[in-house]
């Protein structure tokens, strides 16, 4: 027996009616879809939303030994709330440092002078933040190579991080994340301490010379080899031309005043020498030191 369909087809007004009944199913349809889809992305959001009120509540423990499902749980967001703080510390230096590098501050009125704005990143971040300029400072001279170990499968805390910007000020970023792969090779990344790696930093000679782009794992056994005595140092550079050619220009002026012909350019060091060495007369040692002050004053505000 055949179904009866009541479908008049002669009714003009029908197919418009059934197309009509149809497009308003698939627009329905897709705001279905189209919820679902914001749906997921809001959870997905939340998922990775950091925030306080996901870090579990302080409870006695369930029991002795084993943790059960719940507790296990709870454990783990704890770890995850204190794994967000290292990479948070670094999140605030990155952050800062673009401020400071592109001066997005400048437009900001003073919060206790607002008839000017801000002059400096130092300044907007004590007033605006209350983040000490050594704090700031610190912030900013750490996060890439926090950026960098992390992204290298290291769990690296600002602590450790820290101690590795002298590396990095005295040579460059690849160096200092060298060090760290040293250490970690060396005693296991889950050993690593800001200890461990102020006391290599201390080994590094004073004379060690490190290639500017170096690779840090190719970096890290060239270190290792000069600690351990396997490599020796690479011998202290040469004087840069510039600072050859004003010795030289320097040195003739000396001949004129001495109405003599050319003086070599050892002689003159010789002298140099001997006049730092002077007891008596601590002119060019007093000198010598106030360069040097000049540039750990200059390295400083680097960092």
């Amino acid at each position: 027996m055949s179904k009866k369909f009541d479908v008049e087809w002669d009714d003009e007004e029908k197919p418009k009616e059934t197309a009509a009944a149809l497009s308003r199913t698939e627009q329905r349809v897709a705001t279905e879809r189209q919820k679902t889809v914001e749906q997921q992305v809001a959870a997905a959001i939340e998922e990775v939303r950091p925030g306080l009120d996901k870090i579990p509540d302080p409870v006695e423990p369930a029991g002795e030994g084993v943790l059960t499902a719940e507790e296990e749980e709870r454990f783990r967001l704890c770890n995850d709330g204190i794994a967000l703080h290292d990479v948070a510390w670094f999140m605030l230096g990155k952050s800062l440092d673009t401020i400071a590098t592109g001066r997005l501050f400048r437009a900001t009125p003073h919060k206790l002078e607002p008839e000017r704005c801000y002059e400096t990143i130092e300044e907007w971040a004590e007033v605006e933040k209350g983040i000490s300029v050594s704090r700031c400072n610190q912030l900013r001279a750490a996060w890439d190579l926090g950026e960098i170990l992390m992204a290298r499968g290291y769990n690296a805390n600002p602590g450790q991080v820290r101690e590795l910007v002298p590396v990095k000020n005295a040579f460059n970023v690849n160096a200092a994340v060298a060090v760290y792969v040293l250490v970690a090779d060396t005693v296991g990344a889950e050993k690593v301490t800001a200890a461990r790696l102020r006391e290599t930093v201390k080994l590094l000679p004073g004379d060690l010379q490190l290639q500017d782009d170096g690779d840090p794992d190719v970096l890290a056994k060239t270190i290792k080899g000069v600690l351990l005595g396997e490599t020796p140092p690479p011998p202290v550079p040469a004087i840069p031309l510039a600072v050859k050619r004003a010795v030289d220009a320097r040195a003739v002026r000396l001949a004129d005043e001495l109405n003599r012909g050319r003086i070599p350019r050892a002689q003159v060091q010789l002298y140099l020498l001997e006049a730092f060495a002077d007891e008596e007369d601590p002119t060019v040692f007093n000198a010598v030191l106030e360069r040097m002050r000049q540039d750990e004053k200059m390295a400083k505000k680097r960092t």
